[in-house]
């Protein structure tokens, strides 16, 4: 079973890859499952969320069509921030996703990527503050099936990588929460082509996953073009079983699958 769940597509503002393009080349390369997981960001620059109402109407006209050829799956990504998370809420309800990524790509109100966020902290603060708003917003907020990229200000962070020791505390709390919601994690492959040291997460947050009995765990390239497609996710998968991981899950209406690693 080769899937790969965290996908976008030209229905997100970052990215012009066609849908119809995505499905034929995930065919082309073997997958028998993709899920698309389209941009909603909000408190920043609300362009960065995708119509749903147009990228609903794709997504049931192609799954109808590759039916045989693939299996379809519709997903979001959302950035929230514990503030917003209504505007998410009435989202997730209106619409019949089988699978949520939640993310942080903001902090208060302000994006990572270009660095609003981390300018005037100290590297200290600002990996302390970015955990602190992941663990208030899993607190009030449950409409999500895994998380997406856990230690993402990795590949943000001007002034390198922040020792895990400084962090642990933070990121435990946070895995226990999950674990005790019913939450996966997800592993990025994008970790490979921003050229970080480690996985993404790393494989030390994902040791800790697996001692507090975490299972639910997700494989996605993050991909916005068809470099990207798919990249790296049998070298993971092999990674995670040298962590001794013995499965991998999928969705269909917000509902795990485990398949065998």
């Amino acid at each position: 079973m080769l899937a790969d769940y965290h996908i976008h597509t030209s229905f997100s503002d970052d990215s012009s890859y066609p849908m119809k393009d995505c499905i034929e080349q995930a065919i082309s390369l073997g997958f028998d499952e993709i899920c698309f997981t389209e941009h909603i960001d909000y408190g920043c620059n609300t362009s960065f969320c995708c119509n749903c109402d147009e990228y609903l109407k794709a997504f049931n006209k192609y799954k109808e069509e590759y039916v045989n050829k693939i299996t379809l799956k519709f997903g979001i990504e959302f950035g929230v921030q514990a503030h917003h998370r209504n505007y998410f809420r009435q989202i997730f309800d209106k619409y019949p996703f089988d699978f949520a990524l939640l993310s942080f790509h903001q902090i208060e109100d302000k994006e990572l990527w270009n660095q609003d966020f981390q300018n005037g902290k100290t590297q200290e603060e600002y990996n302390r503050i970015y955990f602190e708003e992941m663990y208030k917003t899993i607190q009030v907020f449950d409409g999500f099936s895994v998380l997406a990229h856990i230690d993402l200000m990795r590949r943000y962070d001007r002034f390198g990588e922040y020792p895990f020791g400084k962090i642990k505390d933070q990121v435990e709390e946070i895995l226990k929460l999950a674990i005790e919601k019913g939450k996966g994690i997800e592993v990025n492959t994008s970790s490979f082509r921003y050229k970080l040291k480690d996985l993404t997460p790393t494989k030390d947050i994902l040791k800790l996953y697996k001692s507090l009995g975490g299972e639910i765990i997700t494989i996605g390239s993050d991909s916005h073009n068809p470099s990207q497609l798919g990249a790296k996710i049998p070298e993971v998968r092999e990674e995670l079983k040298q962590l001794g991981y013995k499965y991998f899950t999928t969705f269909e209406k917000m509902k795990t699958i485990f398949y065998e690693l």
